[in-house]
């Protein structure tokens, strides 16, 4: 598969197993903080973090499939349509991994996602809570 240009990969220190995270945006309400901050806060927890950016629900699942993440990380940005999406690609696909979302997350749409097992964190949430999710998830 050809990589976005936009995909940047990043480590500070090791976690288990080299856990691999996928980060990307579901939506282009130009809001680039939170998930700059998350992808560091994992990076700085021993992550290698790949960041995709903004691209489309079948590439981000496509690049979770083809970089072999063990963990999805989304700013959903009201988009949940577009999670939902990539949760179906990768069932399609018979790919189990985990899958977290923030940002403004509407609460009906909250309790849709946790529904399928993707745990939510909306605006304001600890990056410590992030991190320690982030670690249960992918049993480090």
């Amino acid at each position: 598969m050809e990589v976005p240009s936009q995909l940047l990969r990043g480590t500070n220190g090791s976690v288990s197993g080299d856990v691999r995270v996928l980060m990307a945006k579901t939506s282009l309400d130009g809001h680039w903080r939170g998930i700059n901050v998350v992808s560091r806060a994992l990076r700085e927890a021993g992550f290698e973090v790949i960041l995709a950016g903004m691209v489309t629900a079948d590439t981000i699942a496509k690049v979770a499939i083809d970089e072999d993440v063990d963990l999805i990380g989304l700013n959903v940005g009201g988009r949940v349509e577009v999670v939902e999406r990539i949760l179906d690609v990768l069932a399609a696909n018979d790919v189990k991994v985990p899958v977290f979302a923030g940002g403004t997350i509407p609460h009906y749409a909250s309790d849709k996602l946790e529904a399928r097992g993707v745990e939510c964190f909306p605006p304001g949430s600890d990056l410590d809570d992030i991190v320690a999710a982030a670690r249960r998830l992918t049993n480090q």
